[in-house]
């Protein structure tokens, strides 16, 4: 877990109705690449832990027998299974539970994925664990954003007078979001370190996965990166909820301020794109896998 910081159930807590609108997807195709990278045949069993609302178990379940997904945060379970429901996936479970939790009597599968929520569990108690719950030759799915920088879209500038009419051949860009403006506004109300729950993260969250995950005993990492690059519209709407969708600026931190706070974000997002519109660029998807030494 990450260093002088205290797992605590209020991590995510009042999030999961803003997750799936404040959170850009991740690449189209992700779910099949993976698949063929996998090689999988429609049978096995796949485990989600820390799925959130089934943003990565819902489109990949059609590869599997059955798909669980675990989450201590029983408002994502509630969503997950809600948008289940609307996706007509009927393969799924979900258990409340953490990683640390693991096995908890859920027996063997072919695949367990961890996207983007590795680094908030004991990692090294949890890779082994999921060592001895894989198949032989199974594999441990790390999917998250490729963090390699990737250029934004900018603000076109504004036209300058000429004598002779110019055709317009695309209308600007929308500005892009101010996260740094929006990370500055969080600190007012929530103070200069990142909060986490009910503790902050001093020095952020931690890295090195590889390197624990093969002391597990893993085999690996296989990398593979589904791209994007899309430029999508966002509204303010949109921004709002990716703030609260956030561990460092879950709703219930800024107790009864949340009102400001949400005031004063869109008065910010107002200034910025007066229309309400924003222009984003879809990052890739990164997917590391590692592999269950066979026998």
């Amino acid at each position: 877990m990450p260093d002088g910081w205290q797992w605590d159930p209020t991590l995510f807590q009042g999030s999961a109705a803003y997750y799936e609108r404040g959170r850009l997807p991740y690449a189209t195709g992700f779910a099949e690449a993976l698949a063929g990278s996998l090689g999988l045949d429609g049978g096995g069993r796949l485990l989600d832990v820390g799925c959130g609302p089934g943003i990565v178990l819902l489109p990949m379940a059609r590869y599997f027998t059955q798909a669980v997904g675990v989450d201590p945060d029983e408002d994502m379970l509630a969503e997950a299974e809600r948008r289940a429901g609307h996706l007509g996936v009927t393969n799924a479970r979900w258990v409340a539970a953490r990683a640390e939790d693991l096995p908890a009597g859920l027996g063997t599968f072919r695949a367990v994925v961890f996207a983007q929520s590795f680094h908030w569990t004991d990692r090294y108690r949890v890779a082994a664990t999921v060592l001895r719950m894989l198949e032989p030759g199974g594999a441990l799915v790390h999917v998250s954003d490729l963090k390699e920088p990737v250029p934004e879209p900018v603000v076109s500038p504004a036209p300058v007078p000429s004598p002779t009419p110019v055709p317009q051949l695309a209308p600007p860009l929308s500005p892009t979001p101010p996260y740094d403006r929006i990370r500055d506004l969080v600190r007012r109300y929530l103070g200069p370190v990142r909060r986490a729950g009910q503790g902050v993260l001093v020095d952020g969250t931690p890295g090195g996965e590889a390197a624990i995950i093969e002391r597990a005993g893993f085999e690996g990492p296989a990398r593979l990166v589904v791209p994007a690059g899309e430029v999508v519209t966002r509204t303010s709407d949109d921004i709002v909820a990716w703030a609260f969708s956030r561990s460092d600026s879950a709703p219930h931190l800024f107790g009864d301020r949340l009102a400001d706070f949400e005031r004063d974000l869109r008065t910010l997002l107002a200034a910025t794109a007066p229309d309400g519109r924003f222009a984003e660029r879809l990052p890739a998807t990164e997917i590391r896998i590692w592999r269950k030494p066979p026998g």
